[in-house]
């Protein structure tokens, strides 16, 4: 009689998942099936490059997934983790919830929930790939010179704001407090002198803050109105409720808890990659930095129990940021491993080029693990992780 093979679902595929699912290929004996919502990849890094052309911001799967990887796109709905079957929106096969022995939770993370009054109704968030073609379509039929405002000085938020400028567009960049708290100060004082030369007018100090979004102006904490015919919202990401949906325990925002080994604090049949990731509730920052390296490990995770041997804890270190100001620049900020920021960075048309390889080398580790399973190897070490309330979004 033979064995069945070990089944694994994961649950997303974004940069988390599809690198987890291509590492799974270490064991030639699994049932790896991969689920996610659209039937192509989408570059999240990209999606400020598809609002004004110069990028599609997706990547067919069959370039980036190991042979033997079924696809399944549809999205999920619960999971069961009594019956351990993931039900799904339209059912797999023939209305049937997708069974598994384990499975990798990289669900990602989207817009976070609009507070602001008018927000929902005028604002256009910009953090997938839907949101992105939307609001692309509102600016084609903008003329040049209308004003445009952006809010969230984030790495979205700033490197959306830097192409719009580029283009020649009226763009105003609503900070906050201030201009990427992240960045070191010689880091932030190269972002502010690279937007001002585009032409983007920095709102920041503690009234920046946008207390209401009407059809053609936002409104300040200090009663200020900035005109605004397109109001981009970047300010925040949340998660998806899969997790609470399916009783499994999550931080505030909804990223899955888990130990230090990626393994849910509820199931161990359960572990988790990415953005809606949890460990030890210190999330890394959203980032594909952190995505790529974290689906690696969660797969190692969940190779090591069905050998039956203790997973590996997190080890992961980071090196700084790279943010796109343009088409021909850029600042790449340096961190310490443990991710926070250096008084050192680079600028210019160098930090352009290596944004670009960045960009360009995240698909090809995809690509190389795709072809080679165990290709890929990260940074680690990276030491104490920032408190949850100080790691920056992406």
């Amino acid at each position: 009689m033979t064995e069945q093979r070990a089944r694994v679902v994961v649950i997303g595929g974004g940069y988390a998942g599809v690198i987890a699912a291509n590492h799974l290929r270490l064991r030639p004996d699994l049932q790896i099936t991969l689920v996610n919502p659209r039937p192509e990849f989408v570059e999240r890094i990209r999606l400020h490059q598809l609002v004004t052309g110069s990028d599609d911001a997706t990547v067919a799967y069959a370039d980036i997934l190991g042979d033997g990887i079924a696809l399944v796109v549809d999205a999920a709905t619960r999971i069961d983790t009594q019956a351990r079957q993931v039900e799904l929106f339209s059912g797999f096969p023939d209305g049937q919830p997708l069974p598994y022995d384990y499975l990798i939770y990289a669900v990602g993370s989207g817009s976070a929930a609009a507070t602001v009054p008018g927000a929902d109704e005028f604002a256009y968030p910009i953090a997938d790939l839907e949101e992105a073609q939307r609001l692309g379509g509102a600016l084609a039929e903008l003329h040049y010179g209308a004003p445009v405002c952006v809010v969230g000085a984030g790495p979205t938020g700033i490197e959306t704001a830097a192409e719009l400028a580029e283009q020649g567009r009226t763009v105003t960049l609503v900070c906050g407090a201030v201009l990427g708290p992240y960045l070191s100060t010689p880091g932030r004082r190269s972002v502010a002198k690279r937007l001002r030369k585009l032409g983007v007018q920095i709102v920041d100090g503690p009234q920046a803050v946008v207390t209401a979004v009407a059809a053609d102006a936002v409104t300040l904490d200090d009663g200020r109105q900035l005109a605004s015919h397109v109001t981009i919202w970047t300010a925040g990401f949340g998660v998806p409720d899969l997790a609470n949906r399916s009783g499994l325990r999550t931080d505030a925002i909804g990223r899955l808890l888990t130990d230090e080994t990626l393994t849910s604090v509820d199931d161990d049949r359960i572990v988790a990659a990415g953005d809606a990731a949890a460990p030890s509730d210190q999330p890394l920052r959203m980032s594909c930095q952190a995505a790529i390296p974290l689906g690696a490990q969660a797969a190692n995770t969940v190779l090591a129990r069905i050998a039956g041997e203790r997973p590996a804890v997190l080890s992961q270190a980071f090196a700084g940021q790279c943010i796109s100001l343009g088409r021909g620049g850029a600042t790449v900020q340096l961190a310490r491993t443990n991710d926070v920021p250096l008084p050192l960075y680079l600028g210019g048309r160098t930090a352009a080029t290596i944004k670009e390889a960045v960009c360009k080398g995240t698909v090809s580790f995809l690509r190389r693990e795709a072809r080679k399973p165990g290709s890929y190897f990260w940074l680690k070490g990276g030491g104490k992780r920032p408190a949850p309330e100080a790691v920056q979004t992406r």
